[in-house]
Order: C-alpha cells, then structure tokens, then sequence
C-alpha cells in the first residue's frame, strides 16, 4: 500500500514540477475531518520580480491564506500537502490532465484525461481580479432575465447583493462537483421548495453552461404561481434541463433518484423533509439552507433553559440552533459527512447558514 502512495505521488509531484506543462493542483474532499485544517489547497504557478515561485492557496470554511514559495522549497511544500488526507486530487497541464482519487482505505485511483485547459499556457500573473463563477460585467442572458444585470452586461447597484449571494452559492456547487470525467451524465438535481427558483436557475446554468456538465435539474413547490413564473423564466431563456412541478416533497417520485439535494430556505419542516427525501433516494450530496424553523420553538418547555426562554429573540435563536444541530446529527447518523457553514455574509442575509453534507 505505501508503494501504492509512493507511485501516486511521483506521478502528481513530476507533473507540478514540468514547468513547461503545469497550469494548477487541486487537492479536495477531506478524507479525515479531524487531521486536516483545509478544505481545499490549490497551487498555481506565479511570476515575482522576474522570478517563477508556486502560489499554495489553503481554503477553510471562513477564509482562505495564500503563500508564495521559491523553487528550493517547492519539493518540501509540495511532500507537506501530499501527505494531507485528502480524497481528490487533481493536475491540470496542457499536455493533459491527471485524476487522483483515494478510497478510504487508502487505495489511490489514478486516471487520466484529455487537458480542461486546452491550448493555454501556464498563466503566472500574480495579482488575480476575484473570480465570480458568474462573471462581473459580462452579460448573462439569465441574470439579465432576473434583473440581476442590466442590458449591457452590468451588475445593478440595487442588486449587487443578490448577485454576491447567488455566487458563494455556486462557489460551495463547485466544491461538490465530482471531476468532469467521474461525473455522472447526466447529473441528476433536485430543488425541494424551489420558490421563486433563482438559485435553482443558477446551479443548472453554472453546472450545464459554464461547467460542460449536462444536468437534469427538478424543482418542486406547493405554490402553483411560483411553479408557473419558473417555466415561463425556463421557456424565455429556452432551457432544456430544467423540469418544475407543484408537489409537497414528501409525494415527490423522482424518474431517477438524484444525485444532488437541494432545499434552499425552504420554510419550517420543509427543510427536514428534503434531508430526509435525500437520505432515502441515497442521494450523493445534500446542500440545505434552513430558513424559519418553528417546530422546535413551539415545543421548548426545559426549566434549565428559563432564562433563555424568557425572551423571544434568545428562544427563537436557541430553537435555531439546536433544530440545524439536530439535523446535522441525523445526516451524519445515516452515513453523511456534515458541516455546517456560513455560505454568504450575515450583512446580505441572517438566514446564512447552510448543512453540505456528502454521503461516504
């Protein structure tokens, strides 16, 4: 098995260090919770006064700290991150693109497919315009067709917050993305309390259009109205993919069980019927973002939580707590590894918090 490692390694290490080839190293999906600090570490190539230096990026749920490092360090750096249990890898180079991924029992899996960067040579500029998988000042047919953007491409002043939320959403879609050569075609999604579906819109336009995945996507709701806006919003941009229906997620049936569950403020008890719709389909990832939760409000009795209980605003917030810590719990009871995170800044919304979970 070491041998094994070794040989994954070698291979990943020969590709960083072909200067002439090397564009990007990903290293993703945390193999074991507790040992690792990172969700995520890229490396890329950067230019620094005329020399060339690898940029380590090193991503956690609320921040991410880059560091640049000479080539007399790079070998040193570079055993550092291989040695992190991490289950993803992935090498991007013009010559083609190299796939690693570790079992939980430690077998590395190494598969190779053509280069996802075509063509492009390694780019070692330094400084980097942020990245908005929607990008800034480029038209978009659907967020035009939303009002997120004007007719000429811009990001309205008024909607400047709808489109930072829609775009940490598609950052944590990007994240559970399986590799576009293990991803299944089509890859199946499902919205449960889809409302007014802009979300919805989103993750199949990034995933279909910009990522080169085909999806099916479903989204459900019980409101008829809601249901009808989101098929003429689909049949105006001429969307294929997408399928809307009015049903309680509790009835639903999908034609195929989905691989990705979505329920983004869904409403009280909504939220927990989609987790446990996701749990039952066995679907492979669970992105759920509460919104009001009242169940667990209404049933607080506890003489220990007097104090607490006393006040509206601290009962409503502790109701809060424990229903989201609650759910976590069961996703992690029935095979789900779970975080809870911020997926968007507290100034743009207080109902923030989102569950992913993968199924392992």
């Amino acid at each position: 098995m070491d041998g094994q490692r070794d040989d994954y390694k070698a291979l990943v290490k020969s590709a960083v260090l072909d200067e002439e080839a090397f564009l990007g190293l990903t290293l993703s999906q945390k193999l074991r919770e507790d040992t690792n600090p990172w969700m995520k570490i890229r490396l890329r190539p950067v230019l620094i006064k005329g020399r060339r230096e690898m940029q380590f990026s090193y991503f956690d749920v609320k921040k991410h700290i880059t560091k640049n490092f000479p080539a007399d360090e790079l070998q040193k750096r570079l055993d550092e991150v291989l040695a992190m249990p991490f289950s993803q890898i992935h090498v991007q180079s013009t010559s083609g693109d190299l796939h690693v991924r570790i079992t939980r029992k430690g077998r590395a899996l190494v598969t190779r497919g053509k280069p996802s960067s075509q063509g492009k040579p390694p780019a070692l500029s330094h400084d980097r315009v942020k990245r908005y998988p929607l990008a800034v000042d480029t038209p978009d047919a659907f967020l035009q067709a939303i009002g997120v953007m004007n007719s000429q491409g811009q990001v309205r002043a008024s909607m400047r917050r709808k489109f930072r939320q829609i775009n940490e959403f598609l950052r944590i879609v990007e994240q559970t993305l399986p590799p576009s050569d293990l991803a299944p075609q089509p890859i199946h999604m499902v919205d449960c309390g889809c409302g007014s579906a802009h979300l919805t819109f989103a993750a199949y336009h990034y995933v279909n259009h910009l990522c080169g995945l085909p999806v099916h996507l479903v989204g459900i709701d019980m409101n008829q109205e809601l249901i009808d806006k989101c098929c003429q919003l689909r049949d105006s941009l001429g969307w294929s993919g997408l399928e809307f229906h009015v049903s309680r997620i509790a009835d639903f049936v999908p034609t195929v069980p989905p691989d990705m569950v979505l329920s983004l403020h869904a409403c009280d008890t909504a939220t927990d019927e989609a987790i446990a719709q996701g749990i039952l389909w066995g679907s492979r990832v669970i992105l759920a973002a509460p919104c009001c939760q009242h169940e667990l409000h209404r049933q607080l009795q506890e003489p220990l939580f007097r104090p607490l209980l006393r006040y509206g605003i601290l009962r409503e917030r502790l109701a809060d707590l424990l229903t989201d810590a609650f759910r976590a719990l069961v996703l992690r009871i029935m095979g789900y590894r779970t975080q809870v995170i911020e997926f968007v800044s507290s100034e743009h919304t207080s109902k923030n918090l989102m569950i992913r979970a993968r199924r392992v």
